[in-house]
């Protein structure tokens, strides 16, 4: 499995840095108040690419933190209530239910 993702990564490799080499014509970029940035086309996306996995991440932080929060307080809640019932970390015991016995013949 590790032979098959280190040839998927060269891959990839391989395709993003001819996409690269492809791409290399200068852009400009306009802003408000006549504001303008000029670069190659490849580091501008490179850029934007970037910028967006950020404000992604950061709009899922509040997320992440309030379910942690949460998997906290449930976890309390549940030693809370073993401890309470007495059972601990006390494995549950199977039914009491008697094995069915052969029929005699």
């Amino acid at each position: 499995m590790k032979f098959v993702s280190s040839i998927v990564g060269v891959i990839l490799f391989v395709l993003f840095f001819g996409f690269a080499l492809k791409n290399t014509q200068e852009v400009d970029l306009h802003f408000f108040l006549n504001y303008e940035l000029r670069g190659p086309l490849v580091l501008m996306l490179l850029a934007f690419f970037v910028a967006g996995a950020a404000l992604g991440i950061l709009a899922l932080t509040p997320t992440v933190f309030r379910q942690r929060r949460q998997t906290s307080q449930h976890k309390n809640t549940i030693q809370a209530l073993q401890s309470a019932a007495g059972t601990g970390n006390a494995q549950p015991t199977p039914d009491a239910v008697k094995p069915a016995q052969k029929l005699a013949q």
